[in-house]
Protein backbone atom coordinates (compact mmCIF):
# COMPACT_ATOMS: atom_id res chain seq x y z
CA UNK A 1 0.00 0.00 0.00
CA UNK A 2 1.23 3.48 -0.86
CA UNK A 3 2.03 5.18 2.47
CA UNK A 4 1.75 8.72 1.07
CA UNK A 5 -1.73 7.99 -0.31
CA UNK A 6 -2.78 6.29 2.94
CA UNK A 7 -1.71 9.34 4.94
CA UNK A 8 -3.38 11.74 2.51
CA UNK A 9 -6.73 9.93 2.70
CA UNK A 10 -6.50 9.63 6.49
CA UNK A 11 -5.43 13.17 7.36
CA UNK A 12 -5.45 15.33 4.22
CA UNK A 13 -7.72 18.33 3.66
CA UNK A 14 -10.15 18.08 0.78
CA UNK A 15 -12.80 15.78 -0.63
CA UNK A 16 -13.25 12.78 -2.91
CA UNK A 17 -14.71 13.30 -6.39
CA UNK A 18 -17.14 10.60 -7.55
CA UNK A 19 -16.71 10.07 -11.30
CA UNK A 20 -18.03 6.53 -11.35
CA UNK A 21 -21.34 6.58 -13.26
CA UNK A 22 -21.56 3.19 -15.00
CA UNK A 23 -23.63 1.62 -17.77
CA UNK A 24 -27.07 2.28 -16.34
CA UNK A 25 -26.42 5.85 -15.22
CA UNK A 26 -24.12 6.97 -18.04
CA UNK A 27 -26.93 8.23 -20.35
CA UNK A 28 -28.26 10.37 -17.48
CA UNK A 29 -24.79 11.73 -16.77
CA UNK A 30 -24.28 12.59 -20.44
CA UNK A 31 -27.74 14.17 -20.69
CA UNK A 32 -26.97 16.38 -17.68
CA UNK A 33 -23.76 17.35 -19.47
CA UNK A 34 -25.78 18.35 -22.53
CA UNK A 35 -25.14 15.27 -24.68
CA UNK A 36 -28.46 13.71 -25.74
CA UNK A 37 -28.98 10.03 -26.51
CA UNK A 38 -29.31 10.76 -30.24
CA UNK A 39 -25.67 11.94 -30.18
CA UNK A 40 -24.45 8.33 -30.12
CA UNK A 41 -25.62 5.11 -31.74
CA UNK A 42 -23.78 2.45 -29.75
CA UNK A 43 -22.58 1.70 -26.22
CA UNK A 44 -18.99 2.10 -27.43
CA UNK A 45 -19.71 5.64 -28.68
CA UNK A 46 -21.51 6.41 -25.41
CA UNK A 47 -18.50 5.36 -23.33
CA UNK A 48 -16.16 7.31 -25.63
CA UNK A 49 -18.22 10.43 -24.97
CA UNK A 50 -18.33 9.91 -21.21
CA UNK A 51 -14.56 9.36 -21.18
CA UNK A 52 -14.15 12.68 -23.01
CA UNK A 53 -16.28 14.31 -20.30
CA UNK A 54 -14.28 12.74 -17.48
CA UNK A 55 -11.00 13.60 -19.21
CA UNK A 56 -12.11 17.22 -19.43
CA UNK A 57 -12.83 17.25 -15.69
CA UNK A 58 -9.68 15.40 -14.62
CA UNK A 59 -7.32 17.51 -16.76
CA UNK A 60 -8.85 20.83 -15.65
CA UNK A 61 -6.61 23.09 -13.53
CA UNK A 62 -9.08 23.13 -10.60
CA UNK A 63 -9.07 19.33 -10.42
CA UNK A 64 -5.87 19.00 -8.42
CA UNK A 65 -4.42 17.42 -5.31
CA UNK A 66 -4.54 20.64 -3.30
CA UNK A 67 -8.30 20.35 -2.82
CA UNK A 68 -9.17 16.85 -4.03
CA UNK A 69 -8.06 13.87 -1.96
CA UNK A 70 -9.19 11.15 -4.36
CA UNK A 71 -11.40 10.26 -7.31
CA UNK A 72 -13.69 7.23 -7.76
CA UNK A 73 -13.62 5.75 -11.25
CA UNK A 74 -15.82 3.44 -13.29
CA UNK A 75 -14.07 0.28 -14.53
CA UNK A 76 -13.88 1.49 -18.14
CA UNK A 77 -12.34 4.76 -17.02
CA UNK A 78 -9.65 2.84 -15.11
CA UNK A 79 -8.82 0.85 -18.25
CA UNK A 80 -8.60 3.94 -20.49
CA UNK A 81 -5.85 6.52 -20.80
CA UNK A 82 -5.59 10.27 -20.31
CA UNK A 83 -2.75 12.03 -22.14
CA UNK A 84 -1.08 8.67 -22.75
CA UNK A 85 -1.29 7.44 -19.14
CA UNK A 86 -3.74 5.06 -17.52
CA UNK A 87 -6.25 7.15 -15.58
CA UNK A 88 -5.06 5.92 -12.18
CA UNK A 89 -1.46 6.85 -13.00
CA UNK A 90 -2.56 10.25 -14.32
CA UNK A 91 -4.48 10.96 -11.12
CA UNK A 92 -1.56 9.83 -8.97
CA UNK A 93 0.69 12.27 -10.87
CA UNK A 94 -1.72 15.04 -9.81
CA UNK A 95 -1.53 13.74 -6.20
CA UNK A 96 -5.15 12.52 -6.36
CA UNK A 97 -5.74 9.03 -4.93
CA UNK A 98 -7.55 6.71 -7.38
CA UNK A 99 -10.46 4.47 -6.35
CA UNK A 100 -12.54 2.02 -8.40
CA UNK A 101 -16.27 1.25 -8.27
CA UNK A 102 -16.49 -2.56 -8.15
CA UNK A 103 -20.17 -3.31 -7.54
CA UNK A 104 -22.42 -4.54 -10.36
CA UNK A 105 -25.53 -2.62 -9.36
CA UNK A 106 -28.44 -3.28 -7.02
CA UNK A 107 -30.71 -6.26 -6.49
CA UNK A 108 -34.47 -5.82 -6.15
CA UNK A 109 -35.73 -4.41 -2.86
CA UNK A 110 -36.33 -6.87 -0.04
CA UNK A 111 -36.71 -6.14 3.69
CA UNK A 112 -36.66 -2.43 2.89
CA UNK A 113 -33.18 -2.53 1.32
CA UNK A 114 -31.40 -3.26 -1.92
CA UNK A 115 -28.37 -5.51 -1.58
CA UNK A 116 -25.62 -5.56 -4.18
CA UNK A 117 -25.87 -7.96 -7.08
CA UNK A 118 -23.18 -10.70 -7.04
CA UNK A 119 -19.71 -9.48 -8.03
CA UNK A 120 -18.66 -12.56 -9.97
CA UNK A 121 -15.30 -11.34 -11.27
CA UNK A 122 -14.13 -9.51 -8.15
CA UNK A 123 -10.71 -11.17 -7.83
CA UNK A 124 -9.87 -10.51 -11.47
CA UNK A 125 -11.02 -6.90 -11.18
CA UNK A 126 -8.96 -6.34 -8.01
CA UNK A 127 -5.88 -7.78 -9.72
CA UNK A 128 -6.31 -5.40 -12.66
CA UNK A 129 -6.95 -2.52 -10.25
CA UNK A 130 -3.61 -3.13 -8.56
CA UNK A 131 -1.91 -3.06 -11.98
CA UNK A 132 -3.65 0.26 -12.73
CA UNK A 133 -2.38 2.01 -9.55
CA UNK A 134 -5.76 1.90 -7.78
CA UNK A 135 -5.62 2.51 -4.01
CA UNK A 136 -9.12 1.43 -3.01
CA UNK A 137 -12.60 0.43 -4.14
CA UNK A 138 -16.21 1.52 -3.71
CA UNK A 139 -19.45 -0.48 -3.63
CA UNK A 140 -23.00 0.73 -3.04
CA UNK A 141 -26.14 -0.67 -1.42
CA UNK A 142 -29.35 1.24 -0.67
CA UNK A 143 -31.47 1.43 2.49
CA UNK A 144 -35.07 2.62 2.12
CA UNK A 145 -36.75 1.53 5.36
CA UNK A 146 -35.69 1.08 9.03
CA UNK A 147 -35.82 -2.71 8.81
CA UNK A 148 -33.16 -4.11 11.14
CA UNK A 149 -32.93 -7.44 9.29
CA UNK A 150 -32.47 -5.74 5.94
CA UNK A 151 -29.95 -3.18 7.19
CA UNK A 152 -27.96 -5.93 8.93
CA UNK A 153 -27.86 -7.89 5.66
CA UNK A 154 -26.62 -4.81 3.79
CA UNK A 155 -23.83 -4.15 6.29
CA UNK A 156 -22.78 -7.80 6.52
CA UNK A 157 -22.60 -8.13 2.73
CA UNK A 158 -20.56 -4.93 2.49
CA UNK A 159 -18.07 -6.01 5.16
CA UNK A 160 -17.79 -9.59 3.88
CA UNK A 161 -16.75 -8.31 0.47
CA UNK A 162 -14.75 -5.52 2.07
CA UNK A 163 -12.57 -8.06 3.87
CA UNK A 164 -11.76 -9.73 0.55
CA UNK A 165 -10.76 -6.34 -0.82
CA UNK A 166 -8.55 -5.66 2.22
CA UNK A 167 -6.91 -9.07 1.74
CA UNK A 168 -6.08 -8.08 -1.84
CA UNK A 169 -4.13 -5.05 -0.60
CA UNK A 170 -6.74 -2.36 -1.35
CA UNK A 171 -8.92 -0.21 0.92
CA UNK A 172 -12.70 -0.63 0.50
CA UNK A 173 -15.13 2.26 0.60
CA UNK A 174 -18.24 0.72 2.12
CA UNK A 175 -21.34 2.59 0.93
CA UNK A 176 -24.69 1.65 2.50
CA UNK A 177 -26.63 4.65 1.19
CA UNK A 178 -29.71 5.71 3.12
CA UNK A 179 -32.29 7.06 0.68
CA UNK A 180 -32.61 10.78 1.49
CA UNK A 181 -36.31 10.60 0.61
CA UNK A 182 -37.05 7.84 3.12
CA UNK A 183 -39.85 8.87 5.50
CA UNK A 184 -37.85 7.23 8.31
CA UNK A 185 -34.37 8.39 7.33
CA UNK A 186 -33.18 9.19 10.85
CA UNK A 187 -34.32 5.81 12.21
CA UNK A 188 -32.55 4.06 9.31
CA UNK A 189 -29.38 5.94 10.27
CA UNK A 190 -29.63 4.91 13.93
CA UNK A 191 -29.86 1.23 13.01
CA UNK A 192 -27.14 1.56 10.37
CA UNK A 193 -24.74 3.19 12.82
CA UNK A 194 -25.08 0.31 15.30
CA UNK A 195 -24.68 -2.37 12.63
CA UNK A 196 -21.57 -0.69 11.22
CA UNK A 197 -20.07 -0.33 14.70
CA UNK A 198 -20.57 -4.06 15.31
CA UNK A 199 -18.66 -4.89 12.12
CA UNK A 200 -15.91 -2.34 12.76
CA UNK A 201 -15.32 -3.66 16.27
CA UNK A 202 -14.77 -7.15 14.81
CA UNK A 203 -11.99 -6.02 12.48
CA UNK A 204 -8.35 -6.68 13.36
CA UNK A 205 -5.82 -3.90 13.92
CA UNK A 206 -4.40 -4.17 10.41
CA UNK A 207 -7.78 -3.91 8.66
CA UNK A 208 -8.97 -0.48 7.54
CA UNK A 209 -12.13 0.58 5.73
CA UNK A 210 -13.61 3.83 4.54
CA UNK A 211 -17.31 4.63 4.81
CA UNK A 212 -19.45 6.54 2.33
CA UNK A 213 -22.75 7.54 3.92
CA UNK A 214 -25.69 9.82 3.28
CA UNK A 215 -25.39 13.05 5.25
CA UNK A 216 -27.24 12.24 8.49
CA UNK A 217 -30.48 13.92 9.50
CA UNK A 218 -29.07 14.59 12.97
CA UNK A 219 -25.77 16.46 12.86
CA UNK A 220 -22.76 14.42 14.01
CA UNK A 221 -24.86 11.23 14.27
CA UNK A 222 -21.87 9.36 12.84
CA UNK A 223 -19.26 10.83 15.18
CA UNK A 224 -18.41 7.36 16.59
CA UNK A 225 -17.75 6.11 13.08
CA UNK A 226 -15.59 9.11 12.15
CA UNK A 227 -13.44 8.52 15.24
CA UNK A 228 -13.26 4.72 15.02
CA UNK A 229 -9.64 3.45 14.77
CA UNK A 230 -10.52 1.00 11.93
CA UNK A 231 -11.99 3.79 9.78
CA UNK A 232 -9.59 5.59 7.49
CA UNK A 233 -12.12 8.27 6.52
CA UNK A 234 -15.88 8.86 6.42
CA UNK A 235 -17.11 10.59 3.27
CA UNK A 236 -20.60 11.76 2.38
CA UNK A 237 -22.59 11.35 -0.81
CA UNK A 238 -24.85 14.15 -2.02
CA UNK A 239 -27.67 11.66 -2.62
CA UNK A 240 -29.83 13.98 -4.71
CA UNK A 241 -29.40 17.17 -2.68
CA UNK A 242 -28.38 20.27 -4.62
CA UNK A 243 -24.77 21.32 -4.11
CA UNK A 244 -25.88 24.23 -1.93
CA UNK A 245 -28.01 22.03 0.32
CA UNK A 246 -25.42 19.23 0.44
CA UNK A 247 -22.68 21.68 1.38
CA UNK A 248 -24.79 23.26 4.13
CA UNK A 249 -25.68 19.90 5.65
CA UNK A 250 -22.09 18.68 5.33
CA UNK A 251 -20.73 21.65 7.27
CA UNK A 252 -22.76 20.63 10.31
CA UNK A 253 -20.88 17.32 10.60
CA UNK A 254 -17.38 17.37 12.09
CA UNK A 255 -14.87 15.14 10.33
CA UNK A 256 -17.22 14.32 7.45
CA UNK A 257 -15.91 15.23 3.98
CA UNK A 258 -17.68 15.16 0.64
CA UNK A 259 -17.69 12.49 -2.03
CA UNK A 260 -20.08 14.17 -4.44
CA UNK A 261 -21.00 13.19 -7.98
CA UNK A 262 -23.98 15.16 -9.34
CA UNK A 263 -23.33 18.01 -6.91
CA UNK A 264 -19.81 18.32 -8.35
CA UNK A 265 -20.65 18.20 -12.06
CA UNK A 266 -24.20 19.59 -12.21
CA UNK A 267 -23.21 22.91 -13.78
CA UNK A 268 -20.74 21.50 -16.34
CA UNK A 269 -21.87 21.26 -19.97
CA UNK A 270 -20.34 20.11 -23.24
CA UNK A 271 -21.13 23.44 -24.91
CA UNK A 272 -19.10 25.54 -22.45
CA UNK A 273 -15.86 27.10 -23.61
CA UNK A 274 -12.73 25.92 -21.83
CA UNK A 275 -12.76 29.10 -19.75
CA UNK A 276 -16.44 28.70 -18.83
CA UNK A 277 -15.98 25.02 -18.03
CA UNK A 278 -12.88 25.59 -15.90
CA UNK A 279 -14.53 28.48 -14.03
CA UNK A 280 -17.67 26.40 -13.29
CA UNK A 281 -15.59 23.44 -12.11
CA UNK A 282 -13.40 25.68 -9.94
CA UNK A 283 -16.48 27.17 -8.28
CA UNK A 284 -17.83 23.69 -7.54
CA UNK A 285 -14.48 22.37 -6.27
CA UNK A 286 -13.88 25.41 -4.06
CA UNK A 287 -17.36 25.31 -2.48
CA UNK A 288 -17.24 21.55 -1.80
CA UNK A 289 -13.71 21.86 -0.39
CA UNK A 290 -14.82 24.66 1.94
CA UNK A 291 -17.81 22.63 3.15
CA UNK A 292 -15.55 19.64 3.78
CA UNK A 293 -12.86 21.56 5.64
CA UNK A 294 -14.55 24.55 7.29
CA UNK A 295 -17.17 23.41 9.80
CA UNK A 296 -19.81 25.55 11.52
Amino acid sequence: MNEHQFEKIKNGKGFIAALDQSGGSTPKALAAYGVSEDSYSSEEEMFDLVHEMRTRIITAPAFNGDRILGAILFEQTMDRKIEGMYTGDYLAEKDIVPFLKVDKGLASEENGVQLMKPIDNLDETLGRARERSIFGTKMRSVINEPNTTGIREVVQQQFDIGKRIIASGLVPIIEPEVNIYSENKEKCEEILREEILNELNALSEDQYVMLKLSIPTKANAYKDLVEHPRVLRVVALSGGYSRLDANEKLQENDGLVASFSRALSAELTASQTEEEFNDALKEAVDSIYDASVNKV
